[in-house]
C-alpha cells in the first residue's frame, strides 16, 4: 500500500508528539488522525479505515499494567489484527519494545526519531501490507510478509480460476476459515483485474452497527445526525471504478442486508440526510468464514442476496488442507523476518520440518507466520530446532495438536479419496463433488498417491 493512499493513527498522550508526527505526515498520507487517549482506540478503529496506528508505550491512563502500551497493542490486535502497530518508545523502554514485537507489533520507534527513518519504517510497513509474491505458483502481486505461494493441487486449482475471473467484473464470494488469506485474494483479483489503478477499498462490515452501517458505506451530509459535523463520502463512492471488499459479509444483520442489497440492485446509494441518488460503478468482492450452507439459512442470510454476491466463490483452504504448502510458507516468512530483524539467514533442521508438517494450524497461515516470527525473533542461531517454533495458545486445544499417531496428512487424504471413491463406487464426478475438488484435480491426486 502506498503511503499517499494510507490512513495513520497517532495515540500519543504528549500533545508535542501528536503535533510533530501530523505535520511530518499530513503531506505524506492520505489522512492523519491524532488521539490522546487510548481508551478511544476501538472507536476510532470501527469508525475509519486505518491502515497503520503509532502507539505511544507509556500512558497515564486508567489502565494499570505495568506497560499501558502493550494493552492497548493487545487490544488492537483484537480488535484489527490486519492494522501494523509501530510502537513509540523512550530508549530506556527499548526492552519493552522488543517484547512488544513478540505480542504483535511491526516495528518500534526510539524517541526523538530521525524524521526520514520514520517516514521510511512506515512506508516500508505498508508496502510489506497485503503483498502478493508474483511466482509460477503464486497468485499476482507484491511480495511481502502475507504473500499468497501455494504449490498445492488446491491452490493451483484456485489461481487458475483467479486468473479466469479477475479481469472479469463478475462478484466474488471468498469462503474460508480465518487467517486463511481472504483479503489477500480479494487484493490479488483486484490487482489483476482492469480496475488495478483504481481504488481499492476495505470494509469490515461485521464491526459496524447498525447506526454506522449506512454512514460508513454510502455517506451522510453534514448534519445528518448529531455527529454529522461534515459531509462525508460513503465506502461504495470512495472505490468509484474499482473494487469494493466487504469483508465478514456473513456477520451483518438482516437489516443491513436489505439497506445492502437495494444499492447493489440499483447501483445507487443515497447518503445520510440527502435525497439525492449517486450512480456508483464498483466489482464487489465479499468474504466470510462463514459456511455457505450457514449463509442458506433465511433465518440468518437472505438468499437474494447471496445470489447477487456470489457469481463465483473462491474456496480458500485451511492450511490443513496444503500440507505441501507449509515448509514452502516457512522459509518465505524465516527469510523475510531475517531480513526484517537484521538476523542471518535463517533455515529449519528436520525434526523442525517435521513438526511444522505435523501439526494441524487452527489458526492457519496466518498462525504458522506469527510462529515463524517469534521463532526468528528468539532464536540463538541460524538454524531453527523444533524448541524454537511454539504454537500459540490461543489457537491451540485439547482436541487440535497433531494428527492422531503422528499419521502424516499425505496418507490421511489418501485414505479419504479412496473412501469417497467406494463410497461413489468408482463415480469421479460425485466422488470429486463430495471432496470438494474438481475432476481435474481428484485426477492429479489419484496420480500421486498411484490410485
Amino acid at each position: 500500500m502506498i503511503l499517499k493512499k494510507a490512513t495513520v493513527l497517532i495515540v500519543d498522550d504528549d500533545p508535542d508528539v501528536l503535533t510533530a508526527v501530523k505535520l511530518l505526515l499530513k503531506t505524506e498520507a492520505n489522512e492523519v488522525i491524532t488521539e490522546k487517549n487510548p481508551e478511544n482506540l476501538n472507536w476510532l478503529l470501527q469508525r475509519n479505515q486505518v491502515d497503520l496506528v503509532l502507539l505511544d508505550m507509556n500512558f497515564n491512563s486508567a489502565i494499570n499494567t505495568g506497560n499501558e502500551g502493550l494493552y492497548w497493542l493487545r487490544k488492537v490486535k483484537e480488535w484489527k489484527p490486519e492494522v501494523c502497530v509501530i510502537m513509540i518508545t523512550a530508549y530506556g523502554d527499548i526492552d519493552l519494545a522488543v517484547r512488544s514485537l513478540k505480542e504483535g507489533a511491526n516495528d518500534f520507534i526510539v524517541k526523538p526519531w530521525h524524521n526520514e527513518k520514520l517516514i521510511d519504517t512506515i512506508k516500508e510497513l505498508l508496502d510489506k501490507k497485503e503483498g502478493v509474491k508474483p511466482t509460477k505458483s503464486s497468485s499476482k502481486g507484491n511480495s511481502g510478509d502475507t504473500a499468497i505461494l501455494g504449490e498445492a493441487d488446491v491452490m493451483q486449482d484456485i489461481f487458475h480460476k483467479v486468473n479466469k475471473i479477475a479481469p472479469t467484473d463478475a462478484n466474488i464470494l471468498i469462503l474460508g476459515e480465518n487467517g486463511t488469506g481472504k483479503d489477500l485474494m480479494a487484493k490479488a483479483i483486484h490487482e489483476r483485474s482492469l480496475r488495478a489503478d483504481k481504488p481499492f477499498v476495505k470494509v469490515d462490515v461485521g464491526a459496524l452497527t447498525d447506526s454506522l452501517f449506512e454512514s460508513e458505506l454510502f455517506g451522510h451530509k453534514k448534519g445528518a445526525y448529531t455527529d454529522a459535523r461534515e459531509d462525508r463520502v460513503g465506502r461504495f463512492e470512495e472505490a468509484q471504478g474499482g473494487t469494493l471488499f466487504l469483508d465478514e459479509i456473513g456477520n451483518i444483520s438482516l437489516q443491513q442486508q436489505a439497506k445492502l442489497l437495494t444499492v447493489l440492485q440499483n447501483r445507487q446509494v443515497t447518503r445520510l440526510g440527502t435525497n439525492k441518488a449517486v450512480d456508483v460503478d464498483i466489482r464487489l468482492i465479499c468474504a466470510t468464514n462463514v459456511p455457505l450452507s450457514e449463509l442458506a439459512n433465511e433465518n440468518r442470510f437472505r438468499k437474494d442476496l447471496i445470489y447477487r454476491i456470489n457469481t463465483v466463490e473462491i474456496n480458500m483452504p485451511p492450511l490443513r488442507k496444503r500440507n505441501e504448502d507449509i515448509v514452502i510458507l516457512a522459509r518465505h516468512f524465516a527469510k523475510l523476518y531475517a531480513s526484517k530483524y537484521l538476523k542471518p539467514s535463517m533455515d529449519f533442521d528436520a525434526p523442525a520440518l517435521q513438526k511444522l508438517k505435523s501439526y494441524n494450524y487452527p489458526g492457519n497461515v496466518r498462525e504458522l507466520q506469527y510462529t515463524i516470527e517469534r521463532a526468528v525473533i528468539m532464536a540463538d542461531d541460524h538454524i531453527l530446532r523444533p524448541d524454537d517454533l511454539i504454537f500459540s495458545i490461543l489457537e491451540t486445544s485439547a482436541d487440535v495438536t497433531v494428527d492422531d499417531d503422528n499419521v502424516p496428512l499425505s496418507i490421511m487424504e489418501k485414505n479419504a479419496i479412496l473412501k469417497v471413491i467406494e463410497k461413489h463406487n468408482g463415480n469421479i464426478t460425485r466422488a470429486a463433488k463430495e471432496l470438494g475438488l474438481t475432476r481435474t484435480a481428484l485426477y492429479r491426486r489419484l496420480s500421486k498417491y498411484d490410485i
